[in-house]
């Protein structure tokens, strides 16, 4: 019987294991391998891409945290403990000690406080006062408040530790800023008469919550504070 050409033989090494084979062979041979390694590849893509459940300790330890920022705020450092902690945690308070090693590690994460303020020395120069308010404003009732500043000024008038890290605000905070405007070397009084207008504003508005300072609207509380507030930060008079 007549034997038919032989099939075009192709005598390159593929991958160094697969040699003197045809297109079809190669392509039929590579099928499989290739949509094992393309589906382990999107399954990699989605797994890394997937946001990743908190674990239960991560659980745990926000839990306690929410709970210390709500106490200290409304009782401030000495007025909270760590057992009212963890009762209003629902844990024991070994976990509480545990995850924060003391009353003042658990305090210094819970009043964390980066106030965010403006570029002051970017902005119309004339304008200082009211920005220094407006920020005042969206830190103690915007929406991304928080009680950093009032777990801090409950508690800094009684507790050193407490004191300590509302200093810490001023001096890394306020200070700089405050520099950027006007002679640098006067920073420190100028910083020390704009914290302590808006430092007693926040006691009088949402610690002591005087009925009248309550009652002003934004509005009236720019119009009222902005022009001390520029006064005392670029160290000149309002005209």
């Amino acid at each position: 019987m007549p034997v038919g050409p032989a099939p075009m033989i192709r005598t390159s090494v593929v991958w160094g294991s697969i040699s003197s084979l045809d297109l079809p062979t190669v392509v039929d041979f590579l099928t499989e391998p290739i949509a094992f390694v393309n589906g382990r590849w999107h399954m990699n893509f989605m797994t890394e891409n997937q946001p990743k459940k908190p674990s239960k300790s991560d659980r745990t330890r926000a839990q306690i945290l929410e709970a210390a920022r709500l106490l200290f705020a409304e009782h401030g450092y000495d007025g909270a403990s760590i057992r009212d902690v963890a009762a209003h945690a629902s844990i024991d308070p070994a976990m509480v000690i545990r995850y924060f090693r003391s009353k003042d590690e658990l305090f210094a994460r819970a009043a964390v406080v980066d106030l965010q303020l403006p570029a002051l020395r970017a902005i119309d120069r004339n304008t200082i006062g009211e920005a220094l308010i407006r920020r005042f404003l969206e830190i103690w009732e915007g929406a991304a408040s928080g009680p950093g500043m009032a777990i801090l000024l409950r508690s800094a008038t009684s507790n050193e530790f407490a004191a300590e890290k509302l200093r810490d605000v001023f001096g890394n905070q306020v200070r700089p800023v405050v520099a950027t405007v006007a002679d640098p070397a006067d920073a420190g009084r100028r910083a020390g008469l704009v914290s302590s207008q808006l430092l007693g504003l926040a006691m009088c508005r949402y610690l002591l919550r005087l009925p009248p300072v309550v009652a002003l609207s934004h509005d009236e509380i720019i119009q009222n504070v902005g022009p001390t507030l520029q006064r005392y930060a670029v160290g000149e008079d309002v005209s």
